[in-house]
């Protein structure tokens, strides 16, 4: 494979040099990192539990059985999702505060589809 990327102007590509977009690549790359700084391992945790249920249960995932199917406090449960909620991070909250989206998956009906060979289905945002 090549190393090399272009930019789009009009209807012309025009090539990057290498140590540009290389620059551009790790300065990102450390800004996300810095991002993620405030996750403890229960974050991590949780944020994992429900990207990975929400597609098994294929309905919202309520704070009361996330903290049933881990073994964490149900207040520390909810302070993780409001946290990574807020931090606009990795999901989001129906009213009820059960979550209804860990990127990349939802339970909410989007244009995205997908099927598992399990026969599980859920929307990807």
């Amino acid at each position: 494979m090549q190393e090399k990327a272009f930019l789009g102007a009009s209807r012309h590509a025009l090539p990057l040099p290498g140590f540009l977009w290389k620059r551009a690549i790790r300065a990102a790359a450390r800004k996300t990192a810095a991002s993620l700084n405030f996750m403890t391992d229960r974050h991590h945790v949780v944020r994992n539990y429900v990207v990975s249920e929400l597609p098994r249960a294929g309905a919202p995932l309520a704070p009361e059985a996330i903290a049933k199917n881990l073994d964490i406090p149900v207040a520390e449960v909810v302070g993780i999702l409001e946290e990574l909620e807020r931090r606009m991070t990795f999901l989001v909250r129906n009213e009820q505060g059960a979550v209804v989206w860990a990127y990349p998956v939802t339970v909410d009906e989007t244009p995205h589809e997908v099927r598992f060979d399990s026969g599980e289905r859920l929307f990807s945002a």
